[in-house]
């Protein structure tokens, strides 16, 4: 039976990989069609890219436009290349646009099946529906809008969430040399993509102290000590024990033979950033950072919305208002301490305000800044949106969450900018590890993104316009 089953999924897991691959591979299509010429922010990458295919590596040629370093480039290249010694192609079609884009789509496809054995890893495999809900919730998730829209684009976005899922999956199954390896690849890609290397070494060390917490709790249960008593008796316990442990020179030696290659990558890290003097290359100017609060109130809204199944409900809705009738002044700080966030570290980026082919600029325009008191309102509603967040998230450990939502506040907090690209890691690492949803939240949450990408791909094909002192054809995307 159990052998039957594990066939099924398989066979489920190839139809849905296979027909997400053949409707990507038309959408490409389409895409190459409308896009003869590199759009956006490709502009720097193509043309780095075809310097790279050319066999021109020097710093010389190097574009200064460009901030992240070249894992996109020479993965493109060690794809490419090979084709044309294999098939005879000369250098102007391995190189050309259409081909390095084909690159990202070859990600994607990667991505399908990363996502499905992180599925398989992190949820139990004990009832007979959870093979249908793994195969639907990786099918959700590779065509999650934001993320799915690059995989047409020559951007970083397919390659980092590669080599981030790839060296979580490592992590997860104790290969820590490896991880840490991949999340070198994933730093390659996307400098800040560190944050979720460390993110792995974060997932270790919270599953020893979890381990070593259920332990002193059964031990004070067999003593029958008194419990500590008072409104943050939780917080005082976990937080003493945490100083107690990290006191134990056997359990910080533990940690680090655990951990020590992801604190190598952290060295390195560290040195590429003296020798840099910064985590930016290439243009620094328009990517300071900050301390943009607002910024972990804009990611729980974007996971609000997108996760929407699973953290609006009346129930939800319910629970939450009993909990802040029940805990009011608690609710009432935390308000305040948001309000007061929102009103002191709101920053602007001029390229939020200048650029109308984003769907944050319209965000920004018709929401935030038409009224000036529309950030303030919203308050509750980011309070409910990060509760809501972390009630789904209380099947894992405490530690975990601290873990968590350490580097969601690292990854989101210091952009200046408000780009809902900056959301697909931590967003994906976030819907990874909330427990199996039922299967009709699950199609209901399908089905919603299926239309938010269909309006996506219509607007940005269809609905093209022109700026007045440009002959250039414009496309709105995210």
């Amino acid at each position: 039976m159990g052998a039957g089953m594990a066939q099924l999924e398989g066979y489920y897991f190839s139809a849905a990989l296979s027909c997400t691959f053949l409707v990507s591979c038309l959408l490409f299509s389409a895409f190459s069609r409308a896009l003869r010429e590199p759009y956006m922010d490709e502009i720097f990458h193509l043309p780095q890219a075809q310097r790279y295919c050319e066999g021109h590596f020097s710093l010389s040629q190097w574009d200064p436009m460009i901030t992240t370093l070249p894992g996109l480039y020479l993965v493109s290249v060690g794809v490419v290349k090979p084709a044309s010694w294999i098939f005879g192609w000369s250098e102007h079609i391995v190189c050309s646009i259409g081909m390095l884009r084909f690159v990202n789509l070859l990600f994607s496809v990667g991505n399908f099946y990363l996502l499905y054995l992180l599925f398989r890893k992190l949820q139990p495999r004990n009832k007979a529906a959870s093979s249908i809900q793994r195969i639907l919730s990786t099918l959700t998730l590779a065509v999650f809008p934001i993320l799915y829209f690059f995989n047409f684009l020559y951007y970083t976005e397919a390659g980092s969430m590669f080599f981030t899922l790839f060296a979580y999956l490592m992590c997860l199954y104790g290969n820590h040399k490896t991880s840490a390896l991949l999340g070198f690849c994933g730093f390659m890609f996307r400098q800040t993509n560190i944050i979720w290397a460390v993110f792995c070494a974060g997932h270790v060390i919270a599953q020893k102290l979890t381990e070593a917490w259920k332990t002193e709790l059964q031990k004070k249960k067999e003593e029958r000590l008194p419990p500590i008593k008072g409104p943050f008796s939780e917080f005082r316990k976990i937080l003493q024990f945490l100083l107690v442990y990290s006191m134990s020179f056997k359990n910080l030696s533990m940690l680090f033979l655990l951990t020590w290659p992801y604190i190598l990558l952290g060295f390195a890290f560290c040195a590429f950033v003296a020798v840099n003097g910064g985590i930016v290359i290439g243009d620094r100017s328009s990517h300071e950072a900050c301390f943009h609060f607002p910024q972990l109130f804009y990611f729980f809204s974007f996971t609000l919305f997108f996760s929407f199944p699973h953290l609006l409900s009346p129930t939800k809705i319910k629970a939450f208002l009993y909990l802040v009738w029940k805990r009011r002044i608690q609710f009432c700080l935390i308000t305040l301490a948001s309000i007061f966030l929102v009103w002191k570290f709101t920053y602007v980026h001029k390229y939020l305000l200048a650029d109308n082919r984003h769907y944050t600029f319209y965000v920004w325009k018709r929401v935030f800044q038409r009224y000036e008191i529309m950030k303030y309102l919203l308050v509750p509603v980011y309070v409910f949106a990060g509760w809501s967040i972390a009630d789904s998230l209380k099947s894992k450990s405490v530690f975990w969450n601290l873990m968590f939502f350490i580097c969601l506040f690292t990854s989101t907090v210091p952009q200046k900018l408000l780009e809902f690209r900056y959301f697909i890691l931590p967003y994906v690492i976030y819907r990874l590890n909330i427990p199996l949803p039922p299967t009709s939240r699950l199609v209901c949450e399908l089905g919603c993104y299926v239309i938010v990408n269909f309006l996506t791909f219509y607007i940005f094909l269809s609905k093209t316009f022109q700026w007045p002192n440009s002959q250039d054809i414009q496309r709105f995307m995210w």
